[in-house]
């Protein structure tokens, strides 16, 4: 398979973006993808009353479904995912581990996800949680690997 073309590359942004949009978690949680290019993500989530635990601050389960979605973003533009697609697979986290630095009582924040190291199977990640003052919320890193014969599901 020849690699991608930056054509195909925007084409495929494009209609990730417009999924993404569409998403029926990534819309019920706000989150707005403001940038995907192979290997890295950026993706919004502003505090809402309905993301907080009992004392107001946005739940760590919202921020750790964030770096999740970021993390899986940073992947689906690569060569790795393009192949893993085209022979009908897709990918899966198969662990996840985060570390919450301070509470976000109001604003937004902002997950800066990548994939470092993309292997023949196994793919790591990384992403960093920042607050509108640019201080870190959260860390976060997984690892994904791809499974065939398990398309993505568009008849949602």
């Amino acid at each position: 398979m020849e690699p991608a073309s930056p054509e195909e590359i925007a084409q495929a942004r494009e209609a990730l973006k417009t999924f993404f949009a569409e998403f029926p978690l990534f819309k019920n949680m706000g989150f707005e993808l403001l940038d995907v290019e192979p290997g890295r993500s950026v993706i919004r989530a502003t505090h809402r009353y309905d993301l907080c635990q009992p004392a107001g601050v946005m739940h760590g389960g919202v921020i750790a479904t964030l770096v999740d979605t970021g993390m899986a973003h940073s992947i689906l533009l690569t060569e790795y995912n393009r192949r893993l697609h085209y022979s009908g697979g897709s990918i899966v986290s198969l662990d996840l581990r985060i570390k919450y630095f301070r509470p976000v009582p109001n604003g937004t924040i902002i997950a800066t996800s990548t994939a470092p190291r993309l292997g023949s199977r196994i793919v790591h990640t990384e992403s960093v949680v920042t607050n509108e003052q640019g201080k870190e919320v959260a860390k976060a890193d997984a690892i994904f690997m791809g499974v065939e014969g398990m398309p993505v599901r568009t008849d949602r």
